[in-house]
């Protein structure tokens, strides 16, 4: 089914980077767009999540440089019968994470330093779980090559825009509307095709974070002071890159621009709403065996987990 959704997605990316080619050079420019789009997806099925990391800005941490958050991630891909993750901080004082990566084998985890900043351990435990859970879902790839490619969509549009033509020599059919048409309806298109695969995904991972730490209400706080954290503090590598919005466990654009007019998350009430749900159907539930718990590893005072330690990891 993840292989399906996965061909589905290119497909679809595909389509919409070819029919930007035929609106700006005709049957010579859908061939061409066609020839890229192929390379671009083999490209991205192996580098998509080492560009996206490269663009934040992140840092490979391990168990020496970041003793408690490393642990941390090791104990919950543990609990979630998962390989242990490559384990990335980003200097980036908006409280988010993503997760990233082609498979299992090969996956990523990542959070910010205004992350580890502002959650307490068990917050930061259920966030991350909430990231395992896109891997484990298998969600990971198909959610990098949509960032991917959607901002190439977006970056080919607006090359028509500025450098195309309607001339008869490029074989436009539709001339200088077909270049208009072209820089206004791919970035829609690409929005779209990255709204619906991500909306119903945060909802399997929420539900996956519950799972694996055995506390939804743990994420459900988090939820809170990230969409908080996010609203006030902008995240300039996710407002300059857009299309990475949807790799984020909370919608990391301001607002300041129009980026964000069609959410590519689902309400963060309504999620919550979800796990506190969960949390009062576990706390009615009559005593049963215990549900797997996350140990949520102490900090000392020595090994922080980043380079200036505030807050409860330091």
């Amino acid at each position: 089914m993840n292989f399906m959704r996965t061909a589905l997605l290119l497909a679809a990316m595909t389509a919409i980077f070819m029919g930007v080619g035929y609106l700006v050079g005709g049957t010579g420019g859908m061939a061409f767009a066609f020839v890229v789009a192929a390379a671009m997806n083999l490209f991205t099925y192996w580098n998509a999540d080492k560009m996206v990391l490269r663009m934040n800005g992140a840092r490979e941490v391990d168990a020496r440089t970041a003793p408690e958050f490393h642990d941390l991630v090791a104990q919950l891909a543990q609990q979630a019968g998962l390989p242990m993750p490559k384990v990335y901080v980003i200097d980036n004082p908006q409280p988010n994470a993503f997760a990233t990566g082609r498979n299992p084998e090969n996956a990523a985890v990542a959070a910010t330093t205004g992350l580890l900043r502002s959650l307490s351990r068990e917050e930061l435990a259920a966030v991350m779980a909430h990231e395992l859970g896109h891997v484990r879902n298998r969600d990971t790839l198909t959610m990098t090559v949509t960032a991917t490619i959607a901002g190439a969509v977006s970056m080919l549009a607006n090359f028509a825009l500025f450098f195309g033509g309607g001339s008869r020599e490029n074989n436009n059919p539709l001339g200088a509307v077909g270049v208009i048409v072209a820089a206004l309806v791919a970035p829609l298109a690409a929005m779209l095709v990255q709204m619906a695969v991500s909306r119903t995904r945060e909802y399997a991972a929420d539900r996956a974070a519950a799972e694996i730490t055995g506390r939804p209400a743990w994420l459900a706080s988090a939820l809170a002071k990230i969409q908080n954290g996010a609203k006030r503090i902008p995240n300039e590598a996710a407002e300059r890159n857009p299309a990475m919005a949807p790799l984020f466990i909370i919608n990391p654009l301001s607002g300041a621009r129009m980026d964000n007019l069609f959410s590519t998350h689902p309400s963060t009430e309504n999620r919550i709403a979800a796990l506190q749900a969960m949390e009062a159907t576990r706390d009615a539930a009559p005593p049963a065996a215990p549900a797997p718990r996350v140990a949520v590893p102490r900090v000392g005072r020595t090994g922080p987990a980043f380079d200036r330690p505030r807050g409860p990891w330091g």
